[in-house]
């Protein structure tokens, strides 16, 4: 397998061992000297009403470029319809952190059941180990959407932010385990009801400031992505506007941002995301335009509900990775490019903003 040295926005990637990478709306966690990239195993997805995952799978690499498969460090449960884990259980990003106070690592799921939307939870003693689910969480005792789980380096303090469906973002700060929230939150970007409640959260921190980019609600279709900044996670969040420069479609690049990359000791990140949808048309709607159609019963569909934009399942959904670049007064940008490389945005003797 030819080894990679660049980044190729949109189109296929493959690992070590030659197989279409199946890490989908996850994360990414430097540890011990390698990058570890974890994320929903979509393999069968060629219907997601047979199979809407396959586990957790997990990647490993030096480079960020190239990755060795480590394996499905969180099975499936086919035999057990009512497990979380079922094939059809609606299983979405999985994220890992580390607990340094007692050397586990701590993975956060979140379920779409039937009746709601909630996280479980799983802990392993090794990265690349065999996860052990340990319970179920409702954060706040609400139904919990799209989330990101944000460490913050400088004080060890997790937490949780995620879309209170289909309402508002909520941070909450995890307990010591990280298997746990620890009750108190606070509530941003109400908005009330899709598609202009904000979704699929994505922190990071920079020069003292906490960032997020998130996304509309508009289901696998993508729309514009917007950036936030605040002092504290707990806001308030000063909101930046849409994110993507040149986004002639207001797609994103069709793709939405699952987790940002840092570069260790660089004042360098990756904005990583899924382009679920892999087969748009050039001339496609704007799809917050025509959810709003969907909500508001004064008016008129803009397209039927039932309207097929694209023909591919999700087993064949790509990755779009770009840099974030930053505006002078820090607001985070991303551009298109058909391949880059981060030798190539990081500068001779650049070091890690404090």
């Amino acid at each position: 397998m030819k080894k990679y040295t660049s980044f190729n926005p949109g189109k296929t990637w493959y690992d070590t061992d030659g197989n279409r990478i199946q890490a989908h709306g996850g994360s990414v966690l430097f540890h011990d000297g390698k990058f570890w990239w974890v994320g929903e195993n979509k393999e069968k997805s060629i219907s997601e009403r047979q199979i809407w995952h396959w586990g957790v799978r997990l990647y490993s690499s030096e480079d960020l470029y190239n990755w060795k498969s480590e394996g499905i460090i969180l099975p499936p449960t086919p035999d057990d319809t009512q497990s979380p884990l079922h094939p059809l259980s609606k299983m979405d990003r999985p994220h890992i952190i580390y607990n340094e106070k007692n050397g586990q690592f701590v993975m956060w799921i979140k379920i779409m059941a039937k009746t709601e939307q909630y996280m479980v939870i799983a802990v392993c003693d090794k990265i690349n180990g065999q996860y052990t689910l340990i319970g179920e969480v409702r954060p706040g005792g609400f139904s919990s959407g799209d989330f990101d789980l944000v460490k913050d380096e400088d004080n060890g303090k997790a937490y949780i932010v995620f879309e209170k469906v289909h309402t508002s973002m909520i941070v909450m700060e995890l307990n010591d385990d990280y298997t746990d929230v620890v009750g108190t939150y606070t509530e941003h970007f109400y908005y009330g009801r899709p598609p202009f409640v904000r979704e699929a959260p994505a922190v990071f921190k920079r020069n003292r400031k906490w960032y997020m980019f998130t996304s509309g609600t508009t289901a696998k279709y993508p729309n514009p992505t917007e950036s936030a900044v605040a002092d504290d996670m707990n806001g308030p969040w000063t909101e930046l506007g849409i994110s993507h420069i040149d986004d002639v479609k207001r797609t994103s690049f069709d793709s939405q941002i699952s987790t940002v990359i840092k570069i260790p000791g660089k004042d360098m990140y990756i904005a990583a995301a899924d382009r679920w949808l892999v087969d748009l048309p050039d001339d496609m709607p704007d799809m917050v335009a025509v959810f709003d159609t969907w909500f508001d019963p004064d008016k008129e569909d803009l397209i039927p509900k039932n309207t097929t934009l694209t023909n591919k399942p999700t087993a064949f959904a790509q990755y779009v990775w770009l840099p974030v670049e930053f505006d002078r007064d820090g607001t985070p940008r991303l551009r298109w490019y058909d391949e880059w490389r981060i030798e190539d945005f990081i500068k001779d003797n650049q070091s890690e903003m404090v």
